[in-house]
């Protein structure tokens, strides 16, 4: 008989979501936190630290959302507390440059030889909002390609067949884009060559960006050849189009110069997000000097922030890549990773468990399937997250918070410790036992 657990008590967090009906659509403000693929209510969470956060009911977890990414060094890191702290004394905003910008774009630009110059947002949409903006007005052109499963933000040229919190509720697009903004937007099937092709030959002198997440991971983790990869580049370079390597969760977490350099690809534009920001709101997009010298004030692509290089996120963000520059960080986060996988994949494989995990730097993703390669969206099979929701409950009642749908990645941070993994991966060998029992 498979053991099971008594759920968690979860009194507090369903009053406050009670609450939170009043106030917000749905009682959240962003549509996976609403827990409608799993069971039970959201958890309110009060507190984190280092790889634990703790809800209103006192329920502590062991967190591998890390708060959707950024957190790479676990919450309540010493040093960037520290460095924000110092900060507050010195003021919050002040909607004018900073030493804060220059130092956190130097500190970028000297470790990453795929950009040359760089402008700060707000967040990882509105820095892919800006990228598509600039490539349409460096090349003259207007449509955009993008792939079915890559999820880029919630700006509306690029929500349509996005990513998992559309797929999680069912859904293709979003009401409310006007389907003319969505006709200057191609979607097609990741890993299909012939599709891309057919595209540039039916809207010749059209096209002016493909934008693809730099590894796919909004809606599964969507590993892509290098073959696949080397052809984009070529394609968009031939058919004078850019292409553009949406990296707000790969930028920082595969390595300081994230997919760009694990493909050794050099895209012609690239989006920042997450990590930069150290667990603030940021967001970034760089390329070389010719592009982004389109930019407004230099040239005639408007855009601009009244936050745009916050001084809390600037600091916040220099404290944090301080510490990912440090020798080893990388390789020391992928072999934890690995070794992590490697021994879940040890138990699955003993009992024959049709689930696999697939991986890449220390981002992992469990499906519930028999493919040993998923590369598209439409490979995934929707009837698996039921699976999911058993597990992530299971877990839940053993103190493992994952993302709540299955269709989102997990993240180990540099603050989980070996005892922390150690307890992660007997709560989900028992939470597998029991989705198979």
């Amino acid at each position: 008989m498979t053991a099971q657990y008594q759920d968690i008590s979860r009194a507090k967090s369903a009053e406050l979501f009670e609450q939170a009906k009043n106030y917000f659509p749905g009682g959240v403000n962003s549509p996976v936190r609403a827990f409608k693929s799993v069971y039970g209510t959201p958890l309110f969470i009060e507190r984190g630290d280092k790889a634990h956060i703790w809800d209103a009911d006192g329920n502590e977890f062991i967190d591998f959302c890390c708060s959707w990414g950024p957190l790479i060094l676990g919450h309540n890191n010493e040093g960037i507390r520290e460095a924000v702290a110092g900060q507050l004394d010195k003021g919050l905003s002040f909607g004018a440059p900073t030493r804060l910008e220059n130092e956190l774009a130097d500190l970028i630009l000297s470790n990453n030889t795929y950009i040359e110059k760089i402008r700060f947002v707000s967040s990882g949409t509105e820095a892919v909002m800006s990228a598509i903006r600039l490539a349409r007005g460096y090349t003259k052109r207007d449509k955009i390609v993008k792939f079915e499963g890559c999820y880029h933000g919630h700006s509306d040229s690029l929500l349509v067949k996005a990513g998992s919190g559309l797929v999680t509720f069912g859904e293709t697009s979003s009401a409310g884009v006007p389907k003319a903004f969505a006709d200057e937007t191609i979607v097609i099937a990741l890993n299909d060559k012939a599709a891309l092709e057919e595209v540039f030959r039916s809207f010749p002198d059209q096209i002016a960006a493909v934008i693809i997440e730099g590894i796919p991971a909004n809606n599964g983790l969507l590993l892509q050849e290098q073959a696949y990869i080397n052809f984009l580049r070529e394609i968009t370079r031939d058919n004078g189009s850019l292409l553009i390597f949406d990296e707000v969760i790969t930028g920082f977490r595969l390595g300081f110069q994230g997919a760009a350099h694990y493909y050794g690809i050099r895209p012609d534009i690239i989006t920042y997000g997450k990590i930069i920001g150290g667990g603030m709101p940021v967001g970034a997009y760089g390329a070389s000097k010719e592009i982004m010298g389109n930019i407004s004030p230099d040239g005639a692509v408007y855009q601009a922030g009244t936050l745009s290089g916050n001084p809390i996120a600037m600091t916040a963000g220099i404290a944090t890549l301080k510490q990912l520059a440090s020798p080893g960080f990388y390789e020391k986060q992928e072999e934890t990773t690995r070794q992590f996988v490697q021994t879940l994949r040890a138990f699955i494989a003993e009992n024959q468990y049709d689930v696999q995990i697939f991986t890449v730097g220390s981002i992992f993703w469990f499906a519930f399937t028999t493919q040993t390669s998923i590369t598209r969206a439409d490979e995934i099979d929707p009837q698996s997250m039921e699976k999911y929701k058993i597990m992530h409950r299971a877990l839940l009642n053993q103190g493992i918070y994952f993302g709540p749908s299955g269709y989102e990645v997990g993240f180990i941070s540099s603050a989980h410790t070996e005892e922390d993994l150690d307890i992660t991966i007997q709560a989900i060998k028992n939470a597998l036992s029991i989705v198979f029992e």
